[in-house]
């Protein structure tokens, strides 16, 4: 079973996420349908808020990437970013809750981020590249910030009428999503 993608202009995006323990039930069957939902939508990143959960919980897997040598497929509970380092550059994102909107994001090309994974056994490392730049877009999900808030003001402008489409339902996906004010008009 996929679950729905939540759409740009749901609350739940917007709301900072709640850490989970160990008796979070059935969070190893979560996280496997969490990479089934990804995989099947061609993302490489999912938080669980774009699922509708309000919980402390992303997956990544960089491991499609064929121009990254350093893949991963992993799942990151409670994360904290310890330290963004290194230089500042742009690269283009998009999010699967914002079907169809790609942009340049300026982000550090590394992140030391402590973690949790599925076992609830704690990490702390360091990523560089691309999957610093997943891991740093799916953690922003869990602060309620979507890329699209990291824009400059014209930019954010520029793309209003695309953000109202995703708002009301009014874009093609080829995954289910869940859009929150469809058909309630805005």
């Amino acid at each position: 079973m996929n679950f729905k993608i939540t759409a740009y202009g749901h609350p739940l995006l917007r709301k900072i996420s709640e850490d989970i323990d160990k008796n979070y039930p059935d969070l190893k069957e979560l996280i496997e349908e969490m990479f089934k939902t990804m995989e099947d939508s061609s993302g490489i990143g999912l938080a669980a808020p774009q699922i509708g959960k309000s919980i402390s919980l992303f997956i990544v897997n960089s491991t499609i990437d064929e121009n990254n040598k350093n893949k991963i497929k992993k799942s990151f509970i409670n994360p904290e970013i310890i330290e963004t380092f290194g230089k500042d550059y742009a690269f283009e994102e998009g999010c699967l809750s914002l079907p169809g909107i790609r942009e340049n994001v300026v982000r550090k090309e590394k992140v030391t981020i402590n973690y949790l994974d599925e076992n609830f056994k704690e990490h702390e490392e360091t990523f560089d590249g691309i999957n610093a730049r997943v891991i740093l877009h799916e953690y922003d999900h869990l602060e309620g910030i979507l890329f699209t808030d990291r824009l400059s003001s014209l930019k954010r402008k520029m793309l209003s009428r695309q953000l109202k489409n995703i708002k009301i339902g009014n874009v093609d996906v080829d995954y289910p999503m869940d859009f929150y004010t469809k058909g309630k008009g805005i």
